[in-house]
């Protein structure tokens, strides 16, 4: 939680510092976003990895929440493009590396008839973070007059303690069964060992990462409807009320129902945030298709971390998350990429319709899938 309000208190607020105040094109903060994003995923397969070989996460999580921590400061300090892509690709890393470890931690420790509620959980207090966090910088930004860079150096404070939290607060189960002998990160052998219905969750994740850009094109279009500076990230604090809001009550559902429904609701919605944002006019009609992205995210984000740990053997867990979010990773470079590509030439309406089309690509995707639960 305190992690994400550091995160989102930056990244409502940066589309706007690289746009108005480093001049940057759409087309570039698409780029910087997706390579970013890319660079944390790739993190993840190793990490991952290595949580396995150990059989121990929490020392690689602390490392991966530690180095977001050190890159915020590098925000409010930028004079150029290349700072800030380089302090959001230290941050992303820092992401990679404690990402697929956590999530192995939590399915480590949560019993299996739980899974579900627990991920949804994390993503509702994940969430929280991520409300709170632009909602301090809505009330800095006004209280400092617009002063971007001063209110930068406030997510800095949240961050680290973050990671006193985890350092002093948090215990680790025993020992989670170690694999010695491999020499690289992810053996073939290890591949060979994760079922078939996992790869195709991973493609799925993939093709709804296609339909799923980064959220900072909401901020452009803020923008462009003329929603003041100051009030721009009220976006996101509409979009992940309606994330928290949903993902731990979808967390209770999904042990109980089935996956595919939460997943082929999840698309309907984000098909529908996708065309109001393409012919929003107004405040009013961003904000809604905002709360519609957010309920989105509810329905599918922990969903799919339960199925990856449902249906991965416990010892090969870390790997399998690593992989998975390597490959929605790539989904997300080659969206957030297509996204500012379509803005720049077309504008806002082809970018939010072209992801319409990839969440309708998704749902056909859905049709053959059937969920089994890993013995």
């Amino acid at each position: 939680m305190f992690m994400d309000s550091s995160s989102e208190l930056i990244h409502s607020l940066l589309p706007v510092f690289m746009g108005t105040i480093l001049g940057a094109s759409a087309a570039s903060i698409g780029i910087i976003e997706g390579i970013a994003e890319a660079a944390a995923a790739i993190t993840k397969v190793f990490s991952g990895a290595l949580s396995d070989r150990l059989g121990k996460r929490k020392a690689l999580t602390v490392f991966g929440y530690g180095l977001a921590a050190f890159s915020k400061p590098i925000f409010p300090l930028a004079g150029s493009l290349g700072w800030v892509f380089a302090a959001r690709f230290v941050d992303r890393i820092g992401k990679g590396i404690r990402g697929a470890p956590r999530d192995a931690l939590v399915a480590d420790i949560t019993p299996s008839e739980l899974r579900g509620s627990a991920y949804g959980l994390r993503q509702s207090l994940d969430s929280a973070g991520a409300v709170l966090g632009p909602l301090l910088a809505v009330v800095f930004m006004i209280w400092l007059a617009n002063d971007i860079r001063s209110v930068l150096w406030i997510a800095v404070i949240p961050a680290f303690i973050a990671v006193a939290l985890l350092v002093f607060g948090v215990q680790e189960p025993g020992q989670i069964g170690t694999r010695t002998g491999a020499r690289v990160p992810v053996s073939f052998a290890d591949m060979k060992q994760l079922a078939l219905r996992y790869w195709y969750i991973v493609l799925l994740g993939a093709v709804f990462m296609l339909a799923r850009f980064s959220e900072a094109f909401m901020i452009l279009l803020a923008q462009k409807v003329g929603l003041p500076m100051g009030y721009v990230p009220v976006v996101f604090i509409v979009m992940n009320v309606a994330y928290a809001a949903t993902a731990y009550p979808a967390g209770v559902l999904s042990d109980r129902i089935s996956a595919r429904a939460l997943l082929a609701g999840g698309l309907a919605i984000l098909v529908a945030a996708d065309v109001l944002l393409a012919f929003a006019e107004s405040s009013t009609a961003l904000l809604l298709g905002a709360g519609c992205w957010g309920i989105h995210l509810g329905l599918t984000q922990g969903l799919f971390a339960k199925l990856v740990a449902d249906n991965t053997p416990a010892p090969l867990r870390g790997t399998a998350f690593g992989i998975f979010n390597l490959v929605s990773g790539g989904g997300l470079l080659l969206a957030s990429i297509l996204a500012g590509v379509l803005w720049t030439a077309y504008g806002a309406p082809a970018t939010f319709l072209a992801g319409a089309g990839f969440a309708a690509l998704a749902a056909i995707g859905l049709l053959p899938y059937h969920h089994r639960k890993e013995q």
